[in-house]
């Protein structure tokens, strides 16, 4: 049946529609002109470091500033092609794009998948997703879960209260928004106790709303948090 699908409806480049024989979503030319991040990123945010840098280095940021979590990798740079794709998945009502970019996501996030792992994506308030008609993060999350044959808990996080838009906002600023507007859900928080939780969003600017994540997730009882996101700012750029 997919073999025929693909006789009758060919594949194409997500962002060109050029006619495509791969599975991994782009024509060459969009996939070479796409900011994906190769070789050794920081550990703990994704950003690709400059210079010689090993597995398991950091970020002059991540030094500075530890992150709540333990291990944090991008797909892209939020930059050029990335984030002409990132911005039609997520306001471009173009929930196909989750297929390929869930794959993208699931390579980069391979080396934090463990034994005990469960897959989460970082919530919306339920009046953006009624605008949205559904929460980028999760459709995401879900394929990289299938994709590593981990467990998936949509609901482990639910946000309590409707907060701006961080678009514009300084680091400060993003951190104290976020502020208690994420809790866990109680019927859910049995399910993370003893066992690594992967947060997966769809872009990380300052990791405030990760922080958030991840501090109720450990409050919760979790072993340990890493973080995996579509698109990584690099406020070097």
């Amino acid at each position: 049946m997919q073999r025929l699908a693909r006789l009758i409806y060919p594949a194409q480049c997500l962002t060109c529609d050029e006619m495509i024989e791969v599975t991994r979503g782009l024509c060459p030319t969009c996939w070479s002109n796409t900011p994906f991040i190769v070789d050794h990123p920081c550990e703990a945010c994704g950003r690709p470091l400059i210079g010689d840098a090993q597995e398991g280095d950091l970020c002059d940021d991540c030094r500075a500033h530890p992150r709540a979590w333990d291990r944090g990798r991008a797909a892209m740079l939020y930059a050029g092609n990335g984030r002409s794709i990132v911005l039609r998945f997520k306001h471009g009502d173009r929930t196909d794009l989750a297929y390929s970019a869930g794959q993208w996501l699931a390579n980069a996030a391979e080396p934090l998948i463990t034994p005990d792992t469960v897959v989460a994506p970082v919530p919306l308030h339920w009046v953006r997703i009624l605008k949205r008609r559904y929460n980028q993060a999760a459709l995401l999350a879900a394929r990289v879960a299938k994709l590593h044959d981990r467990p998936y808990i949509p609901d482990l996080l639910k946000r309590s209260s409707a907060t701006r838009t961080l678009d514009g906002m300084t680091a400060e600023q993003r951190r104290d928004t976020v502020a208690g507007a994420i809790r866990i859900t109680a019927k859910r928080a049995n399910s993370i106790k003893g066992k690594r939780v992967l947060l997966i969003d769809d872009v990380m600017t300052t990791g405030a709303t990760l922080t958030q994540c991840a501090e109720v997730c450990l409050a919760a009882g979790a072993k340990g948090v890493d973080v995996a996101v579509l698109a990584r700012v690099d406020r070097d750029t």
